[in-house]
């Protein structure tokens, strides 16, 4: 038995209190978005509709699905998604092996881990970052939006901490018994380290699902656009979008309108996230923490 004073459980009770606020500060707007996306106009209109549908209706859900324009972004952020995390993830693996190594082993690892650094704190900005890939061919290509951004250093940092983080003895066996650095790498360090690639892998997710603007500034094709561009245009011009689907507008605007329709593709476009994270909780507490502890 733990012996508390009684500061201690008042404080327990505010720090509950606390958190129950910031959870629910997190996860009532989403349940809002639900149930206006739900609801009938009329009530999304007059403003009714807080946490449970009013009018219940799916033709939002109905018109995103059949539309489209939302089906082909949700495949090109997909196929983003799985070119970006695979590439970042190769990347990041390469570099933050040779950069675990001490000074002694790898000399030059001080002036490489440098120059990440630098890229890390200073950037060329928004032009030059355009006329790059310009220059590449790779305008209004899958290739560039995920290939100028594909060693996020911070989470190199990371993965490189936790690698260090790794008893030394486990790589000396290895060497004794004849195995080679690529041998190590992936036969040897890669199983153990699940929790970090399992947290670096989610970051570079959130950012190439979550990202909107490289899809408007590199893509002058609106069929290339990836979700979350398409839903910025969609924010703006809801309206526009509903006149050119080819259905009746007006029967459209008495069964749906702007609100619901956006609430329902905005949800949509959140559910690979809330899909994809409860599978990777267990691992991510443990790789942030033990790859942000420096060895």
């Amino acid at each position: 038995m733990v012996f508390r004073t009684k500061g201690q459980k008042i404080f327990n009770v505010f720090n509950y209190i606390f958190v129950i606020l910031i959870c629910l500060s997190c996860f009532l707007p989403l349940l809002n978005t639900l149930a206006v996306s739900f609801s009938s106009p009329s009530f999304a209109t007059a403003g009714k509709v807080y946490f449970w549908p009013k009018g219940f209706t799916t033709m939002s859900y109905d018109f995103a699905i059949s539309n489209g324009k939302f089906l082909r972004a949700f495949q090109v952020s997909l196929l983003r998604c799985i070119l970006g995390v695979s590439i970042n993830l190769f990347m990041m693996i390469t570099t933050a092996y040779p950069l675990s190594k001490s000074k002694n082993r790898f000399r030059f690892r001080n002036l490489y881990m440098g120059f990440y650094v630098f890229t890390m704190l200073f950037g060329g900005g928004l032009i030059p970052y355009y006329i790059l890939v310009y220059q590449l061919g790779l305008m209004n290509t899958i290739w560039a939006l995920v290939l100028p951004l594909s060693c996020p250093v911070y989470s190199m940092v990371i993965l490189m901490n936790f690698m260090r983080s790794l008893p030394a003895e486990i790589e000396e066996a290895a060497m004794i018994d004849g195995a080679g650095h690529f041998r190590i790498l992936f036969s040897v360090f890669l199983p153990v380290l699940k929790p970090a690639l399992a947290t670096v892998g989610l970051f570079a997710f959130v950012y190439h699902w979550n990202d909107w603007f490289t899809g408007m500034l590199f893509m002058h094709d609106t069929q290339n656009y990836p979700l979350q561009t398409y839903l910025q245009t969609l924010l703006v011009n809801f309206r526009d979008m509903m006149r050119q689907s080819g259905s009746n507008y007006y029967e459209l605007l008495r069964r749906m309108n702007e609100q619901t329709g956006r609430a329902a593709q905005l949800f949509l476009g959140l559910v690979p996230i809330l899909v994809v994270y409860p599978f990777l909780q267990k691992y991510f507490t443990t790789g942030l923490v033990v790859g942000s502890v420096k060895g």
